[in-house]
């Protein structure tokens, strides 16, 4: 694809474009303005790169910096007329396991296997090769799931059959210049141990943090203490890998990575690794800093304790489009992740993705949708999907009917309500709105009904809910949301009632009629619901 092929106007938008992607994607472009070449010339892909540690299971953290850095990857192939690009996802499973995970079975098999390389050691779980073969495997189950290009790579693929052998030749070449760089960051004891390269046991398997000597840099030859002796060791075809740091920089030269981005956590290790690369003659990759995804306590999320809200978790709650809708805004800012965030997601996602047809290009290129419709393979100039569909229930709505229908409620019963407002209510004609159905009842039957509490309405509020039911029996169940919502307003203007401003009647409508603080529009909701069933609610409110 040439820039040729990409309509001016979209090309135009997205070299000015302040949305974050096309901001990071420009970087690319200063770096290579002429497009990537291979050494005989010939043009050759841009790579983007994540990592991943499979010391644990995958969670949320790790889905988004893949996200993240194809929103990139797609904003990069506008601005560069379709120019070739790849996404490896790196996983270092040649690692040594620290420590036992909380969240896994059978934790004496690991613990019996601490310090090995995670693709050495066997799953607790019984079912691949290794842990790490696992935790891989979860991890492209994920990314497969939601449609990720991608090429996977292994770590101990690469230094087992001596794919990183030049690079480790590179490091042994470079060993003063990299020392100079680390021992300044280390703390005195651990500069005593510090080395750039880990041996692997020839005896015991583990991976070592020890000092070494570099024998023969050509070689791949060091000499180092173990199990009581001084030994050499050929570090090539797996006898080693590198520290986390100095592995990063030497990947980077190795594979020819142009753009990875990391938490903010990562900020100095950023710094060090740069400095590493340029020793092993290359350069430090293109890259956003982005704020790390807490919990709901403010605390980072971890692999190994398991905390904050699982991917499982979110797709029980809420969809796929809402989990990448969360994730695309503000990157720079820290995101609490917790099941409170899933309902208003949901329905901020629909909200922008109903914008786009009615945007004009530059406001189209704001909106986090465009960008996400365009994750799966969707490249440069090809239209967004169906980006003007839209949704004819909030989930805010939703969650509220399956408030009041109870923690029993069933799929077929809700759609059933849905008749009442809308056109075609059919799961089959609505497959976006039917997957919501379903996040509903879960969310429901787990977070809303165990808290639900209708309060008994004062005695002003009893007079206003009395007067509701009045207007409602004169009111067709045909009449509109619209039509509703302007009677609810009418009542909570009447001074008689005494409500100093309308917001503390639709308050007293959601404590008394659904059980909670906040709710939807009463017109909708009562369209939704239907007057008579909402009369009935009334009716149990006033005789409570």
């Amino acid at each position: 694809m040439t820039t040729s092929t990409i309509d001016p106007a979209l090309l135009a938008a997205a070299q000015t474009s302040k949305a974050w992607p096309f901001e990071e994607a420009r970087k690319l472009l200063k770096r290579y303005p002429q497009g990537k070449r291979a050494a005989d010339g010939t043009p050759a892909p841009v790579l983007f790169e994540t990592g991943y540690g499979p010391s644990g299971l995958p969670h949320i953290g790790t889905f988004q910096e893949v996200l993240r850095t194809t929103l990139v990857r797609r904003a990069y192939e506008v601005l560069s007329g379709g120019a070739p690009t790849r996404l490896v996802a790196f996983s270092d499973d040649m690692d040594g396991l620290r420590k036992v995970p909380d969240n896994v079975p059978n934790q004496g098999l690991l613990a019996a296997h601490i310090g090995h390389p995670l693709s050495r050691i066997p799953d607790p779980f019984g079912k691949f090769e290794s842990f790490a073969h696992h935790n891989n495997a979860m991890l492209r189950e994920f990314l497969d799931r939601f449609g990720f290009e991608y090429e996977f790579v292994s770590a101990s693929d690469h230094y087992n059959s001596g794919g990183f052998d030049e690079a480790l030749r590179s490091v042994l070449r470079g060993y003063e210049a990299i020392m100079a760089i680390m021992l300044p960051t280390l703390r005195e004891e651990r500069r005593q141990t510090y080395s750039p390269v880990l041996p692997i046991s020839p005896t015991t398997g583990q991976v070592l943090q020890v000092p070494i000597t570099v024998v023969d840099a050509e070689a791949g030859i060091i000499r180092f203490h173990d199990c009581g002796e001084d030994i050499e060791h050929c570090i090539f075809k797996g006898g080693a890998k590198l520290q986390w740091k100095v592995d990063w920089a030497m990947r980077w030269v190795a594979l020819g990575v142009d753009y990875e981005m990391c938490g903010k956590d990562l900020t100095d290790s950023l710094t060090q690794s740069g400095k590493i690369a340029a020793v092993l003659g290359g350069r430090r990759p293109e890259g956003l800093i982005y704020e790390l995804v807490l919990d709901e306590n403010g605390e980072k999320i971890s692999k190994s304790k398991g905390n904050g809200l699982t991917i499982d978790q979110w797709l029980t709650y809420g969809s796929e489009e809402s989990l990448g809708f969360y994730l695309f805004r503000e990157p720079k800012s820290a995101k609490q992740l917790h099941v409170g965030v899933v309902p208003r997601a949901v329905d901020e996602y629909w909200q922008f993705r109903e914008k786009i047809p009615n945007q004009p290009v530059e406001q189209q290129l704001g909106n986090p949708v465009w960008h996400l419709l365009r994750t799966n393979g969707t490249r440069a100039n090809s239209p967004a999907g169906s980006a003007g569909e839209s949704l004819p229930v909030t989930y805010g709505l939703l969650l509220n009917l399956v408030g009041v229908l109870g923690p029993h409620a069933t799929r077929e019963q809700v759609w059933s309500y849905l008749a009442n407002y809308v056109p075609n209510a059919d799961p089959a004609a609505h497959p976006a709105l039917d997957v919501l159905v379903t996040s509903a009842l879960a969310y429901n039957r787990d977070f809303i009904a165990p808290s639900l509490h209708r309060r008994k309405p004062e005695e002003g509020e009893a007079a206003a809910l009395a007067a509701l039911d009045a207007e409602l029996a004169a009111t067709s169940e045909d009449a509109t949301g619209e039509e509703l919502q302007n009677i609810v307003y009418e009542i909570g203007k009447d001074p008689h009632f005494g409500f100093e401003a309308l917001r503390d009647w639709f308050k007293a409508l959601y404590e008394t009629l659904l059980g909670s603080s906040a709710g939807p529009r009463m017109g909708s909701f009562i369209a939704l619901y239907g007057v008579a069933n909402t009369r009935k609610l009334i009716a149990e409110a006033l005789d409570g």
